[in-house]
């Protein structure tokens, strides 16, 4: 009896079981991808136009990404705390859109909707920043796969939340509000005792390599099955016994990864710490010199190396920086080097907040996410409008679908991202500068509107647009620490909602009501065309306006290619700039 005690606290407090957990709650917490599912359900339950759905979708963005509240709590609170608190955001923000929706509540004035969107969506940032911080903290050496798969599972929660709208079989659309509402909020009061920073995680074990190739394989299992029933259910009146054995095997492929942190516990004798920890040669110290004092003398190399040192071939170029670290820190433990302590932090170490943000890296990569990510909010808040304006009725398809392809490019991004740093000692945002460029493929098919366009950009753009959110914590904790990275994540993520606002609020919804009116002119008075009928018509919010046709978003999608452009070229000026801080930080584990 003692004994299954001591291997229940140990399963409790194994930081793979945090990491399942922390899945799990990001399976439910991307529920602001679902906005272009219920869009539509507000738009003729409220009457709203496109340019007023487009001001509840920056409602929407601004709320899951505005999270410094998020960001403060989490370093001062339990994160518990702050799942609790995200969960109840959540509950109030949807559960009374949905009152308002079904007509249980009084209708409220647009501004006071936006805010009830923004109180919800608010929510998930809780839930980022509780499974991110505790992901980085536990496993601080496997950052990229951490994040990648953490984010990935909340860019799929989309598809996951509308498996399980399915097995409901509701002919009330508005449901799909109340499900938002309930769901991540139940998942994360269950769970917000368990996703936490637990003792050990400095420990590298034989087994991280085989149970990260697991997750990764579940994850390509379920991406896989998901669009394998999403399409089957598009294509065949399937019956609901049917879509509950779909939905029942959803359920099992999530529970899988709970396997490692049982079988790490159960299935092994255990160890004492000590005899655990299997430090690589890197992290080893010299005698005489504290961890902290070591960490200084890893950011002095960027002082005492020639500058004829960046001049070398990559190889050599290691091999000398390796050589005065050694060097510093030998002369730092017998006492003939004083260790400067520094006020302002170098690349690598701790930054705050304030720190980070008089810092040129940090700001080439808010960024290169504001135009990258931007434009790929852009399209996924626009995705119901861009799939009806091309003839297609089922826009939950490609609701779906992006989330699906989100969910592979934060798994792929996270895992390509650690190739490029662990195999080539080159900077993460390489990987990025790749991932914008096939956005703006994306962006250019959905401009073309050719035949099919619609499923390879959105393909090319969930893709591209996952791989910012694998890519940008991983790196951000690189260049700036893990002591504050949960407010460095979250200032990050305003980019977001910044590139929506203009992007989504201001470009794509002038561009789509403009082209509506002039259709709504040509059925009405064929062949004339003025000023006037055009703003009347532009004005007019009596009846919403529709747009149809390769028309409707062509200019858009072409600004948001050529977006993405930029922001490619952005991240390579990073990429450029951050070519030795990543040598140091990484070129040693390859000599």
């Amino acid at each position: 009896m003692v004994r299954l005690k001591e291997r229940l606290g140990l399963f409790f407090n194994n930081r793979w079981l945090v990491f399942v957990a922390a899945m799990w709650i990001q399976s439910f917490a991307g529920i602001g991808y679902l906005f272009g599912s219920i869009s539509p359900i507000i738009k003729s339950s409220l009457n709203y136009n496109q340019r007023q759905i487009a001001r509840l979708g920056v409602a929407k963005d601004l709320g899951d990404s505005v999270g410094f509240l998020a960001g403060t709590l989490s370093e001062i609170l339990p994160l518990w705390a702050a799942l609790l608190v995200g969960a109840i955001q959540n509950f109030i923000g949807y559960g009374s859109v949905w009152l308002i929706v079904t007509g249980r509540s009084p209708t409220l004035p647009l501004w006071v909707m936006c805010i009830l969107i923004f109180i919800g969506t608010n929510g998930e940032t809780y839930f980022n920043t509780a499974a991110l911080v505790s992901g980085v903290q536990n496993f601080p050496k496997s950052r990229g796969p951490v994040v990648g798969i953490l984010k990935g599972f909340a860019g799929l929660g989309g598809a996951i939340m509308t498996q399980i709208y399915a097995l409901i079989h509701s002919p009330d659309h508005a449901s799909l509000i109340f499900m938002i509402a309930v769901g991540p909020t139940m998942v994360a009061i269950a769970l917000m005792f368990i996703v936490r920073p637990v003792g050990g995680h400095r420990q590298i074990r034989p087994s991280d390599g085989f149970s990260f190739s697991l997750i990764y394989s579940i994850c390509l299992i379920l991406a896989s099955y998901l669009m394998g029933v999403m399409l089957v259910q598009d294509l065949i009146d399937v019956s609901h016994t049917v879509t509950t054995i779909f939905t029942g095997i959803l359920f099992v492929l999530l529970i899988i990864p709970v396997v490692i942190p049982i079988s790490l516990t159960f299935s092994q004798e255990t160890r004492v710490p000590s005899e655990e920890a299997l430090l690589s040669e890197s992290q080893k110290q010299e005698p005489g010199v504290s961890a902290h004092d070591q960490e200084i003398i890893f950011s002095e190399v960027e002082d005492e190396k020639p500058k004829e040192v960046d001049l070398l071939p990559a190889l050599e170029r290691q091999k000398r920086i390796a050589q005065l670290q050694s060097k510093l820190a030998q002369a730092a433990a017998k006492g003939a080097v004083r260790i400067k302590r520094r006020r302002v932090p170098h690349r690598g170490e701790d930054f705050t907040l304030m720190q980070a943000l008089i810092k040129a890296d940090f700001w080439l990569i808010f960024f290169s996410l504001l135009l990258g990510s931007g434009s790929g909010l852009t399209v996924i808040d626009n995705l119901g409008q861009m799939s009806q304006s091309l003839g297609y009725d089922n826009t939950h398809v490609f609701v779906s679908m992006i989330s699906i392809w989100n969910f592979l490019g934060r798994v792929g991004g996270g895992y390509f991202s650690e190739i490029i740093v662990r195999d080539y000692a080159y900077p993460r945002h390489a990987a990025m500068a790749i991932a914008q460029v096939v956005m703006a493929f994306g962006h250019f098919f959905f401009a073309m509107g050719w035949p099919g366009a619609m499923y390879i950009g959105t393909l090319l753009v969930g893709l591209g647009y996952g791989a910012h959110w694998a890519i940008v914590p991983a790196a951000a904790s690189e260049l700036f620490g893990l002591k504050n990275f949960g407010a460095l994540y979250n200032f990050l993520t305003i980019a977001n909602p910044a590139g929506s606002l203009v992007f989504s609020g201001v470009i794509a919804s002038t561009i789509y009501d403009s082209e509506a009116a002039k259709q709504a002119q040509e059925r009405h008075h064929p062949g004339q065309w003025n000023g006037a009928s055009f703003l009347s018509s532009f004005l007019s919010v009596d009846e919403p306006l529709k747009c149809e046709g390769a028309i409707c978003f062509f200019w858009t999608s072409l600004i948001l290619c050529g977006l993405c452009i930029i922001a490619s070229s952005l991240s390579m000026i990073l990429v450029y700039r951050t070519k030795t801080v990543y040598t140091s930080l990484y070129g040693k584990s390859r000599t």
